[in-house]
């Protein structure tokens, strides 16, 4: 089984996170909703492709977001296209919510309450990754 790292990053702004539908244009869960998310590349840590990832898929720079926190990674099997997701999550608040354009990458995004996460179609386990930076 394949073995993919990625990080999955929650922004918040005044108690809310967004969570952005992603779009037919991507490689997996096309149409489900996600946190701010990407592979790591070589070369990059964790926190270094958060920060990359934020800035593709929001518009905000490193000035806009400050970590709140780094959670243990979790380990994700999608049997369905075999694959195991090993996923760094994050959590950063964001200073200014307005400034968030997203990218290509999603259609929509929506503030919510995080412990409305689970009445949303999500990727694998979206639920447990933001528990791990609640």
């Amino acid at each position: 089984m394949e073995e993919r790292h990625v990080v999955t990053c929650f922004l918040e702004y005044e108690g809310k996170i967004p969570i952005l539908r992603r779009s037919e244009r991507v490689g997996t869960y096309r149409g489900k909703w996600a946190g701010v998310s990407g592979y790591i590349e070589e070369g990059n840590t964790p926190y270094q492709q958060a920060l990359k990832e934020i800035g593709e898929e929001t518009g905000l720079g490193t000035e806009d977001v400050e970590l709140v926190k780094q959670g243990q990674p979790l380990e994700v099997i999608d049997e369905e296209i075999g694959r195991r997701w090993v996923v760094h999550p994050f959590r950063f608040r964001v200073k200014r919510a307005d400034q968030i354009s997203i990218d290509w990458e999603h259609t929509e995004m929506k503030w919510i309450e995080p412990k409305d996460i689970a009445k949303y179609e999500t990727v694998p386990n979206l639920m447990e990754t933001w528990e791990r930076v609640a």
